[in-house]
């Protein structure tokens, strides 16, 4: 387990590749995992979970005592640091001027940006509580550098090799760049055992040495992994105290090794030196006074000797890079051949050689090319985008779904989106808001990069999800409704069902009151045609209220029990005929039937749906285009076998915030409807186990899709057995 200010941006390749690199010594997986913070790093190890952890000074000394080893890391020949206090060349500063001055830490667990010049302050009498005016955590070095630069802050403390001044340019120019001028160190506090790695007891012994072995051998044993050092920035690890430690014994393997010589003009060696006084198998020991080809053997010295001749054909350094099987074991070699600068007095000409074993990167190029293709050939969208909104890289897949992205920039809806996450201050792992784009909705994860700041973002289209979620509420929307309804539709039909008749009674009475009056001559008759008015208005209200009832009772109906294999043409012809009157002023009919499967129905339930669909369209219709409407009702088989119906007009359409809630009860595009229609034939048609999709544009019409399963096979009786 790493800290986490490791593996971030161009490090977290490095770090996978130094975990496959473990794992290839060690014979077993290792796997890197970054800590999300310093204290859950500690807890980790407190808790006995992590076999290896990369930990700060203070987690080195602290867990040492129970620990198998703790490797401390290299950095300019030392394993020691110190903590350097910084500010601004213009308004250089000493401890005696600290008093009021705003100081910018890196983390509260940072030793040298945070806990080292705290005690050497403290020791100096400074206590930071009451000498500072403020103090901030910024996280990174670079951060709390660059407030400095900035004015927002007048001192920071980093890291240093050595208590020298010249050391610490090249360590603030790697942080601030060609500003390091502006910055200039003031004080050292003592040094301290650097950070590095912590070998726990859940490792065996025989684990503990191979690791302690190769850690220390990495980067000196010419086995070409200097770049795995670099999310660590350091040369290399070491063992401070060996004392009653037995030597740890190495992975039997054929070592890593490196060779370098200089070569006179016939190639024999002025001088040759290995580390181990071996290459290629053999001694190179002596080496002095005799060729490439005596020294290092046929096979080994011939590619080099071809590549000599391609160096002095072309005046200029040649590389070559080869393979041998060296004592059982295939072997890569990298050689780089340079003419070499003549000394005074020197007559002949002079090349300079190197040749490495580059096996163990070559081992691992097939796991580098993966992790750096992944971005490339990952499915869905991921960016990296400034703190300012600068799109830093889009995959493939983001430019293919959001062409306007580079165009766009910092104004693109899913960079938005993912500038207000950041600068709200979401917690890491704190959802990205869902970012609804051209009709697809899409879900970010958006992680916080330190060095330099930025944002990874992942995109995922979560369209269907959303689809299904909104079906899922207007079921439970349905569902409830419907229990509502049966309540409500109980108590309220009766009640309707007297007005109704009591309704009805009046009229009749009231009529018959009228015609007797008529036939004497009573002017009071025509004063009754007015109430006779006002009660067939009544009784009209009463009898849509007692529809309304009927379509909430349908919707809280349960599927009836025992279905019963219905044929859909003669249905939906039925349908179409109860429309007439209704059609006839309206549109013109096209039909386009073709041979149906039969579907497992209540057949009732089947009219009620395609009379609500077909009224629907027609009604969406408007009278005075009748010449130019046309309904367009369709019926034909799936490629899955499935019943399709389709309803089309060519009426007004809907908008798209209408059409997305269509389904819902109440939800109508005509003033004069109840919105119940098409709510009742979505409950019918998922009761069947079917689907009902719309689809509209606003002045070009709707279609209404019906989908329904095909009546099951009838089981086919079994052949009786006879005995004989």
């Amino acid at each position: 387990m790493l800290f986490p200010s490791l593996g971030e941006v161009r490090e977290h390749v490095r770090v996978d590749l130094f975990g496959r690199a473990l794992s290839e010594r060690l014979g077993r997986s290792v796997v890197v995992e970054l800590a999300p913070t310093y204290e859950a790093l500690e807890a980790e190890l407190a808790a006995g979970r992590v076999d290896m952890a990369w930990g700060t000074s203070e987690q080195c000394t602290a867990f040492e005592p129970r620990a198998r080893a703790v490797l401390r890391a290299v950095r300019s020949g030392s394993w020691h640091y110190h903590s350097a206090l910084v500010c601004r060349a213009d308004e250089p500063l000493t401890l005696e001027t600290l008093e009021g001055k705003r100081a910018a830490w890196v983390a509260p667990r940072s030793t040298g940006g945070h806990l080292l010049p705290m005690r050497f302050l403290e020791s100096r009498g400074l206590h930071p509580e009451e000498t500072f005016s403020e103090q901030r955590f910024l996280g990174t070095y670079r951060k709390a550098l660059q407030a400095v630069l900035s004015g927002e802050s007048d001192v920071a403390a980093i890291f240093s090799n050595h208590p020298d001044e010249h050391a610490m340019r090249a360590t603030l120019a790697s942080y601030v760049g060609a500003d390091e001028p502006k910055l200039v160190p003031f004080v050292f506090t003592e040094a301290t055992l650097s950070d590095g790695i912590i070998l726990t007891r859940r490792l065996s012994e025989e684990d503990a040495a191979t690791l302690v072995s190769v850690l220390t051998g990495m980067n000196t044993d010419g086995s070409g992994l200097e770049m795995l050092m670099g999310p660590f920035r350091v040369e290399g690890f070491v063992l401070p105290s060996k004392a009653g430690t037995r030597s740890p014994a190495r992975r039997a393997r054929c070592s890593a090794e490196y060779v370098a010589a200089e070569l006179d003009e016939e190639l024999r060696c002025l001088r040759l030196w290995s580390p181990s006084g071996r290459a290629f198998g053999r001694d190179v020991r002596g080496a002095e006074g005799r060729t490439l080809a005596e020294v290092l053997g046929p096979e080994a010295a011939d590619p080099l000797v071809a590549l000599v001749r391609a160096v002095r054909h072309g005046g200029a350094g040649g590389r070559l890079e080869y393979c041998l099987e060296v004592e059982g074991e295939t072997r890569c070699y990298a050689a780089e051949i340079t003419p070499c600068a003549p000394a005074p007095g020197d007559t002949g000409e002079r090349l300079g050689l190197l040749v490495r074993d580059v096996s163990g990167m070559r081992a691992l190029e097939e796991p580098l090319y993966r992790l750096a293709s992944f971005p490339l050939l990952h499915p869905e969208p991921l960016l990296e985008l400034g703190m300012d909104g600068m799109l830093r890289y889009a995959n493939p897949a983001a430019h293919t779904a959001f062409p306007e992205l580079v165009v766009r920039g910092a104004e693109h809806p899913l960079v938005e989106a993912a500038l207000s996450w950041a600068w709200r201050g979401a917690a890491s792992g704190e959802p990205a808001p869902t970012v609804h784009l051209d009709g697809r909705y899409w879900e970010l994860t958006v992680a916080q990069l330190w060095d330099p700041p930025g944002l990874r973002v992942f995109a995922k289209d979560v369209t269907l999800r959303k689809q299904m979620e909104a079906r899922l509420i207007q079921a439970d929307r349905l569902s409830a409704l419907g229990s509502l309804a049966a309540a409500v539709g109980h108590e309220m039909n009766n009640p309707l069902a007297f007005m109704l008749a009591n309704l009805s009674f009046v009229r009749e009475e009231l009529e018959r009151l009228g015609e007797s009056l008529r036939e004497r001559g009573d002017a009071r008759a025509e004063e009754l045609d007015d109430v006779l008015e006002a009660l067939a208005e009544t009784s009209e209200g009463a009898s849509r209220l007692k529809h309304i009832v009927r379509d909430l009772r349908t919707l809280s109906r349960k599927p009836p029990e025992h279905q019963a294999r219905v044929q859909l043409q003669p249905v939906l012809e039925n349908a179409l005929k109860l429309i007439r009157g209704e059609l006839h002023h309206r549109a013109r009919l096209e039909k386009d039937f073709h041979d149906l499967p039969a579907v497992d129905a209540d057949e009732a339930r089947l009219s009620q749906l395609f009379l609500n669909l077909l009224l629907n369209a027609v009604q969406s219709m408007d009278p005075g285009a009748a010449a130019h409407n046309v309904l367009r009702v369709a019926a034909y088989t799936g490629p899955d076998g499935e019943v399709v119906v389709e309803v089309q007009d060519t009426g007004k359409g809907l908008r798209p915030e209408v059409l997305s809630r269509i389904f819902e009860p109440f939800v109508t595009a005509r003033p004069s409807s109840t919105g119940l229609g098409l709510s009742v034939s979505h409950a019918i048609v998922t009761s069947l186990g079917g689907t009902l999709r719309a689809e509209s544009r606003e002045g070009r019409g709707t279609l209404l899709t019906v989908t329904l399963p095909p009546a099951a096979e009838m089981a086919q009786p079994r052949p009786a057995l006879l005995a004989g």
